[in-house]
């Protein structure tokens, strides 16, 4: 049976920089679509006006859509700005969520999304529950989902006192992805996968997010957070879920976010000698960073997932700041044939046939075989065929996120006991760990780093195609 869908859409952090960078070019392109004729309702601390906010929303739309290529539908804003009002007051003080209550007017099933720091869910939820905005309400948070296993738990304490579950929304844009939500697909859509995508047939696993940028200005918060907390525990950790659960016994998202929890409980707690931290060479000097900062801006791993599909199978994860390119691929490397019927054989010539995913900058699915040379000789050479590469037409993360939390559709966001499992991962080594080692900015990090992958040949470090 379908949800009834939100009737407005409230956000807190109006004036912020998510808000800026990513939710107002997601409204408009709802707004755009037709999946948006509500009031939309921004609320911030900031002594700003509706005015203020409408011109702050037209400067958002106005770069995105320059940033594309593309013209600003001036119409279409229009509509936006109509619909959007401002509430402007302390989180703390019942006053601002009187405000708000006001101007709900007859909205009975609003929508809360929470694009703040962490720190003040609590404060939120409580306003909103003591000023009757939360009855049959939703409510969005914005990663990161806590700090720690106790933390998070606490948060969804917090959250669970105020909304049921299936009224809470744990925003991870990573998940709204295209790409992303195509290793599903691809996964379960095609049977010929099946057969092999197991320990006897798969040598390891490869997931690297690379960008070739610093903390941009955001040492402060970087320095709170570090690399393992901001993409390893959420990103990393939920592409290997999709990869590595079982089959779901049912269409639904329900089935989905079981199995993927069941692959965080099977994956084996870290410890200090499973993971390489580093921290690029100027980071210190960032504004807002601590002197002596031990926090890691690159990190790598090496996990294992005990349980009968994949037991014994490495699976390795790094994500870091001022490497070579900015970019997100997965490689799913097969183990070589039994017998070397041939001089070149994979494992003499370099890696055996492997499944490549490019998730960004631009998309691919791609599988590597050898093919023989033109001759006499039996030797070969190893090629890519490309099953899938850049689609035109895509939804945005948070346009998609955003539309699905207003139908309630909860199949791209995270549960409670997935969050949970995932941090009881990464827990023993968030505060027990050897110390970060320097690396140069533009290569691939600390050359420890290799040692974790060297029985399995070495990392795959993504080469971004040339652009015309």
């Amino acid at each position: 049976m379908a949800l009834p869908r939100s009737d407005a859409l409230v956000f807190f952090g109006a004036t912020g920089d998510l808000a800026y960078k990513k939710i107002f070019p997601a409204l408009l392109a709802m707004t755009r679509d037709g999946d948006l004729d509500v009031p939309i309702i921004g609320v911030a601390h900031s002594g700003w006006s509706v005015k203020q906010l409408r011109k702050r929303a037209h400067d958002s739309v106005r770069q995105a859509a320059k940033d594309s290529g593309e013209k600003l539908d001036k119409a279409v804003f229009e509509r936006l700005a109509e619909r959007l009002q401002y509430v402007d007051g302390d989180y703390a003080d019942p006053a601002t969520f009187a405000q708000l209550k006001k101007a709900l007017g007859r909205a009975k099933r609003p929508l809360h999304y929470l694009a703040i720091p962490p720190s003040l869910f609590g404060t939120v939820v409580e306003g909103l529950q003591q000023a009757g905005c939360a009855k049959d309400a939703r409510v969005v948070v914005e990663k990161p989902f806590g700090h720690d296993l106790a933390s998070a738990q606490e948060l969804n304490r917090v959250l669970r006192s105020v909304f049921p579950d299936d009224a809470i929304f744990r925003i991870d844009h990573f998940l709204g992805k295209e790409a992303i939500m195509n290793i599903l697909y691809f996964r379960f859509a095609n049977s010929f996968l099946e057969p092999i995508w197991n320990r006897n047939h798969v040598a390891s696993v490869e997931i690297t997010l690379a960008e070739q940028f610093g903390v941009k200005g955001r040492g402060a918060f970087y320095d709170g957070a570090g690399c393992l907390r901001d993409v390893i525990q959420n990103h990393l950790l939920q592409i290997v879920a999709l990869l590595a659960m079982e089959p779901p016994a049912y269409q639904g998202f329900g089935a989905v976010h079981a199995e993927k929890t069941k692959v965080f409980q099977a994956m084996r707690p870290l410890a200090p000698d499973d993971l390489v931290r580093g921290q690029y060479r100027g980071y210190r000097k960032e504004p807002g960073v601590a002197k002596g900062s031990d926090v890691e801006t690159y990190c790598a791993l090496r996990l294992f997932i005990d349980s009968w599909r994949w037991g014994g199978v490495p699976w390795y994860l790094r994500s870091g700041k001022c490497l070579p390119e900015t970019v997100a691929e997965i490689v799913v490397e097969l183990k070589p044939p039994p017998q070397k019927l041939f001089d070149d054989a994979a494992i003499s010539a370099g890696r055996a046939n492997y499944l490549r995913f490019r998730l960004s900058p631009n998309t691919a699915v791609a599988l590597a075989a050898r093919v023989k040379r033109v001759g006499k000789e039996f030797v070969g050479d190893q090629r890519e065929l490309y099953l899938m590469d850049e689609q035109s037409g895509e939804e945005t993360p948070y346009e998609r996120l955003l539309g699905d939390a207003m139908a309630g559709d909860g199949a791209l966001f995270t549960r409670e006991e997935a969050v949970e499992a995932a941090w009881m991962v990464v827990d023993p080594v968030l505060e027990k760990h050897h110390k970060a080692i320097p690396y140069t900015p533009g290569g691939w990090g600390p050359k420890q780093a290799d040692d974790l992958i060297a029985a399995d040949g070495g990392w795959h470090n993504p080469v971004l195609e040339p652009t015309a």
